[in-house]
């Protein structure tokens, strides 16, 4: 199964401030949605939960220190994009 990726406005500002800041990354973030829309639950993704104020939303690494943050629900074949960045600041 293939799911869509939803790209959110305030996602897809964030993601071009994040590409024009780490050029260096661009490779490894494509990777990233690319096995994010074949399979979200691949174990390089990371796939995790958040917890406290962030509870409700999951995320994926896109390396050791920047991940993306999804809607938890995975559902209907569709991955909700919220937010991008470095693992300490998202959201």
């Amino acid at each position: 199964m293939t799911y869509k990726l939803i790209y959110l406005k305030s996602y897809n500002k964030k993601a071009t401030r994040f590409i024009k800041k780490h050029r260096d990354l661009l490779k490894q973030y494509e990777k990233t949605l690319k096995l994010l829309e074949v399979d979200p639950f691949h174990p390089s993704l990371r796939l995790h939960k958040l917890q406290g104020r962030l509870e409700g939303i999951c995320s994926v690494s896109i390396n050791i220190t920047y991940r993306i943050a999804i809607d938890c629900i995975i559902e209907y074949g569709k991955i909700v994009l919220i937010d991008i960045g470095h693992r300490d600041e998202v959201y």
